[in-house]
């Protein structure tokens, strides 16, 4: 297997993962910056990625399995991380609905895949909208995560929460799609 350059990157977001946890957890001035940087880099690659693979053609099967992974494991840690560093319920809440809510439309996906309508379950419009708050907050947070004055915590805090229930909307949307397959009763030995 020959790996392009929108692969590369997608690998390159998740070798970004342990630099950004190091960064986080990093005791020098400024390091909330750092990892922030990090991360906005990794949510960078994760555009351009998709850019260059539709633009020049180099869709592959490898770097469309990897790719949603990689976003997974990015927003997954950062929200380990943010929940870990200022232990809320209001947070703990938000970052479970988030993380649980990409375990169940990865499932989905997988099964819509494994009985031949992977086409229902595409990504929509509002995904790609609750995908742009949530990575704005988590940068807001990440920014705020050891400041002593917390000015824009609240800000990130409240784009987050609006991101889970973009979430769960755009979840029940998937699950909305997927209803017709999902409930005629087939199971995996009839298709």
């Amino acid at each position: 297997m020959r790996l392009n350059l929108p692969t590369w990157l997608t690998l390159f977001r998740i070798f970004l993962l342990p630099v950004m946890v190091v960064t986080f957890y990093a005791p020098f001035r400024g390091a909330s910056i750092a990892a922030a940087a990090v991360f906005m880099l990794a949510a960078i690659t994760d555009w351009f990625d998709g850019y260059l693979a539709r633009r020049f053609d180099q869709v592959s099967a490898f770097g469309a399995f990897l790719d949603p992974v990689a976003d997974k494991l990015m927003v997954a840690v950062t929200l380990f991380l943010l929940v870990q560093n200022h232990p809320t319920a209001l947070l703990a809440v938000t970052a479970a609905v988030i993380v649980g809510r990409e375990i169940a439309v990865s499932a989905l996906r997988e099964w819509m895949a494994h009985v031949g309508e992977r086409a229902r379950v595409r990504v929509a419009l509002l995904g790609k909208f609750k995908t742009a708050v949530q990575m704005v907050a988590l940068v807001v947070l990440l920014l705020q995560h050891d400041s002593e004055t917390l000015r824009l915590y609240h800000v990130g805090e409240s784009l987050l929460v609006l991101a889970a229930v973009l979430t769960i909307w755009s979840g029940f949307a998937y699950v909305r799609a997927a209803w017709p397959v999902l409930g005629n009763g087939a199971s995996v030995r009839d298709v």
